[in-house]
């Protein structure tokens, strides 16, 4: 909190802050060491400062809401609740802004140039599909909520005159992956997931091959609570060529 106040107290005192807003500055500084002299340095272990931290990525409304003023809360009490004061279901949601989950990467067989209407089969790494965890939490008081990303589906979209595998384009996980990949034995199968391309692309150039994986992702918090968040979505494309097979016939 002494930090804190240096800094801000730096960063008002120099343009284009306007002197009044300095002055408000100081008066703000020594209301607060009014409140708490010293900064409550012989409480430092204790408890800590509770304060308004504002999300740059809503409205400026939604920001101004809350009261700004700060206040000290003991480790041994309840964080207080109150209109506007933070929620596990708010750290909830600060968790998801903050989840990364990784790059949709595809596979394909056969892989480079596709041939007009041979199955090209899809699939992806297994290790894809490991769940995303992460917590955001209030450190000393053991309140915390967690999400959980986890990968549910992939949506193929040829981008070109094709048949899907499923005809929906939509690709379920089963066996904790989505997809298969192909294997000898298996010509003359249709791919769990995959395409067929039935026109070639040298008058027309690549098909643009989209694939969409889909997170579900759920909450809980250290008393149990819990639910969904909205699902995630991570997108890919791939530059398909088609070429024809020509053949003799006797």
């Amino acid at each position: 909190m002494e930090t804190y106040w240096t800094e801000m107290m730096q960063r008002f005192s120099t343009p284009p802050w306007p002197p009044e807003d300095a002055q408000a500055m100081r008066d703000a500084h020594t209301r607060f060491l009014e409140e708490f002299p010293d900064y409550n340095l012989d409480e430092e272990g204790n408890g800590a400062f509770w304060g308004v931290v504002r999300n740059d990525s809503y409205p400026i409304e939604e920001r101004l809401a809350c009261e700004p003023r700060t206040f000290w809360v003991d480790f041994s009490d309840p964080p207080p609740v109150e209109e506007l004061a933070i929620q596990t279901d708010g750290l909830a949601e600060l968790a998801w802004e903050q989840t990364r989950v990784p790059d949709t990467e595809v596979s394909l067989n056969p892989e480079g140039t596709q041939k007009v209407n041979l199955p090209t089969w899809v699939w992806l790494d297994s290790a894809q599909f490991e769940p995303v965890t992460v917590r955001a939490e209030l450190d000393g008081y053991g309140v915390w909520a967690e999400t959980t990303a986890t990968p549910t589906e992939l949506h193929l979209r040829p981008g070109g005159e094709a048949r899907t595998f499923p005809a929906s384009g939509r690709c379920a996980l089963a066996g904790g992956s989505v997809g298969q990949p192909w294997s000898p034995g298996r010509s003359g199968e249709d791919p769990p997931c995959g395409v067929q391309y039935h026109r070639a692309t040298h008058n027309t150039g690549p098909h643009e091959l989209q694939a969409t994986l889909t997170w579900d992702v759920t909450w809980t918090d250290h008393a149990g609570n819990g639910g969904d968040l909205p699902a995630g979505s991570v997108a890919t494309s791939v530059d398909i060529t088609v070429e024809e097979v020509q053949t003799i016939v006797r």
